[in-house]
């Protein structure tokens, strides 16, 4: 990776020198042997976790070209969710834009619900607080099978603003890529599409539950979980619902 600019003109960075450790216990408080040596076994099993991520993601990388997809007439709303109209026609190549990958989320929202699941809310709320940053190197959209108007109707009490919300409603797109079940009911998954020519290729699908419905299928996407996992009260029996909006900042 090329280092940036701002990487040395930061003093934080470059103050730093060779001596100094990365922290793993308060500096000026002596943490004990017992935990001393546990937390450093603890290190060596996060890093061997990190090695197997790289190794896992080097694997689903190397994936060969997977299928070319059809075109589905998808819609959409404008991107301010203020407003409903006009609603228009998206294919999976506009929602590429300037990319050359996209990244699909399905938001399991039936057409019949009026709310879509709090877990996949959850996981959406993550994904528009990185889409600026994902969207600079790749195209990102959150398709569900609900109505467009249900959908924007939902990310506007959400506050999903600047989220490309596309509806698949009256489509074969979630029966095609594998999340809508043979009565109906929607997976959770993480889709990413690739733009071959003129063409769309599916490249990965990651579904929320495993094969076994073990389940944990995406955790590794949500820094919720993944917060929670450092608490010594770990993830506990929470689950978030719809009967909160996400506070995106203190107001004292």
């Amino acid at each position: 990776m090329t280092t940036p600019e701002w990487w040395t003109e930061l003093k934080s960075i470059t103050l730093l020198v060779d001596d100094d450790q990365p922290p793993m216990w308060p500096t000026r408080a002596d943490p004990g042997e017992e935990y001393r040596a546990a937390r450093l076994a603890l290190a060596n099993a996060e890093l061997a976790l990190r090695d197997q991520v790289e190794a896992v993601a080097a694997q689903r990388r190397a994936l060969p070209p997977g299928p070319v997809l059809g075109e589905y007439a998808l819609a959409e709303g404008p991107l301010d969710l203020a407003e409903d109209d006009p609603v228009s026609g998206v294919t999976l190549a506009e929602l590429l834009g300037e990319h050359d990958e996209l990244i699909v989320y399905h938001l399991m929202f039936h057409p019949d619900d009026e709310a879509p699941c709090a877990m996949c809310a959850m996981w959406v709320d993550g994904l528009h607080g990185v889409a600026a940053h994902l969207t600079r190197r790749a195209g990102l959209a959150v398709i569900a099978k609900a109505p467009i108007d249900k959908l924007r109707g939902f990310g506007r009490r959400r506050g999903w603003q600047g989220l490309r919300l596309v509806s698949a409603y009256g489509t074969s797109f979630t029966t095609d890529l594998g999340t809508e079940g043979s009565r109906g009911g929607q997976w959770p998954a993480i889709s990413v599409l690739t733009r071959d020519g003129d063409r769309v290729r599916h490249a990965f699908t990651r579904c929320a539950d495993f094969p076994d419905r073990s389940g944990r299928g995406i955790d590794l996407l949500s820094p919720v979980w993944n917060l929670f996992d450092l608490l010594p009260s770990g993830r506990g029996d929470w689950l978030p619902d719809n009967g909160y909006r996400p506070v995106a900042s203190r107001t004292k």
